[in-house]
């Protein structure tokens, strides 16, 4: 049913907010850090696992993937709720930290980008089962 993938998202989101408390606290600030990414990355892990091991029916899965697209707009309007004058009145940290991400996620989909392209170029050599298809379709030529 749809509303178990409502149960799984609600579950990580749970975990996800009580994790982001917890590293808040490890931290030394009294608020949440990260819960709602921590909640997306769990609901992908969970929904990855089960999808695997064929624990997900498609039901499931379909509530599972309406929720997981809405934590796009979710995540962006608590972006926007931060308070970004205030964070760089604190100084260079958050300003070094924004600049710091930005290249490493440039830098991450530069690699992805040029590995796939490799893999593309990289055609296999016709092995003989390709030859044998080739002269059965009497498209072989010598």
């Amino acid at each position: 049913m749809i509303i178990y993938g409502t149960a799984i998202l609600a579950a990580c989101h749970l975990l996800g907010i009580f994790l982001g408390d917890l590293l808040g606290a490890l931290i030394g600030v009294k608020t949440n850090v990260g819960g709602v990414g921590i909640a997306m990355m769990l609901l992908i892990f969970v929904r990855m696992y089960m999808h695997k091991r064929g624990l997900m029916p498609a039901t499931t899965e379909l509530g599972v993937a309406f929720w997981g697209a809405m934590y796009i707009p979710i995540v962006v309007a608590m972006a926007a709720q931060q308070n970004v004058v205030a964070a760089l009145r604190g100084g260079p940290v958050a300003v070094l930290a924004a600049f710091g991400a930005l290249s490493l996620c440039a830098v991450c989909i530069s690699l992805i980008n040029r590995a796939e392209k490799h893999a593309a170029d990289v055609l296999p050599e016709p092995g003989p089962a390709d030859q044998a298809i080739q002269v059965a379709r009497g498209e072989h030529h010598a």
